[in-house]
């Protein structure tokens, strides 16, 4: 399990107090919005959570499809648009396993791996939906130079706390889901850089079950969801990140990817970003 609930952060134990709480017949998630970049990181983050947390609004950034057709054409479909639709019917398809229905997914319409050149366009939707729904928690991605959208979609959500907070509401906690990184031997896969403190939850065997069915609905990502190990997910509570600065001590694993963006070019969207929603560069805390 992870450190005791008492040795956690107050926003990271209120939110495993939250998830206790939540039952299969007693669901909760109406205090939460999960915000991602892609269809399936709900899944690969969140998957063992979603039965007993089926009330959550699911927030997905991107279509999963670049516009470049390439991944598209690797995966059968002959224009992007229809890679983008056949990954939509499998997210709603692994989201039935745990009883979220469509109608909880909004999704933002960016085409993959252009989320970071609409941060501040980002940031402004997530705000008015914060502002709208009010949620105590949003569980999203950590800033660590995996993929390009997923660093996109954190300073997003951080920006869009900062926009509630200048207009005088409340923003919500951001507790961040494991994804991956690039560590000093390789990619590293559903773990956090870092030592902050971490919620670590093993999936019993009928989450583990769910979770297995839901990796399996997600069809064309068979080849990188097997990355990830299924039994267990980590969540902490988001740190001071500095947006305008390059994540990971400039270790960036979409860089050999080709994933369409580089980290110069990271901190000149950045900082186009900050100046133009009006907010300060450095280790600032949402509020």
């Amino acid at each position: 399990m992870g450190a005791p609930t008492a040795a956690l952060p107050p926003e990271l134990a209120g939110f495993a107090r939250l998830l206790a709480e939540a039952s299969e017949a007693r669901p909760g998630g109406g205090e939460m919005a999960v915000v991602v970049a892609h269809p399936d990181d709900e899944t690969i983050g969140f998957g063992g959570q979603l039965r007993r947390m089926r009330n959550s609004i699911i927030v997905h950034v991107t279509d999963g499809s670049p516009r470049s057709g390439f991944d598209a054409r690797a995966h059968g479909f002959a224009a992007p648009e229809d890679y983008a639709a056949a990954r939509r019917r499998e997210l709603e398809a692994a989201v039935s396993e745990v009883g979220v229905p469509a109608s909880s997914l909004l999704s933002l319409g960016i085409p993959d791996q252009d989320a970071p050149r609409r941060i501040a366009d980002i940031a402004k939707k997530l705000a008015a939906l914060f502002g709208t729904r009010k949620p105590r928690f949003v569980l999203t991605h950590p800033f660590e130079g995996g993929h390009p959208d997923h660093d996109a979609t954190a300073f997003g959500v951080w920006a869009a706390c900062r926009l509630v907070a200048r207009g005088g509401g409340m923003p919500p906690a951001v507790i961040e889901m494991a994804s991956y990184h690039l560590g000093s031997e390789g990619a590293v896969w559903g773990r956090f850089a870092g030592d902050e403190p971490e919620l670590v939850l093993t999936l019993g065997p009928e989450d583990l079950a769910r979770k297995q069915r839901m990796f399996a609905a997600h069809r064309s990502q068979t080849q990188v969801l097997a990355q990830f190990a299924v039994g267990e997910e980590r969540f902490r509570l988001a740190p001071a990140h500095d947006f305008a600065a390059l994540p990971n001590g400039g270790r960036l694993l979409y860089e050999s990817k080709g994933w369409g963006l580089k980290g110069d070019e990271w901190l000149t969207l950045s900082r186009v970003a900050l100046a133009a929603l009006g907010l300060q560069a450095g280790r600032e805390t949402p509020a």
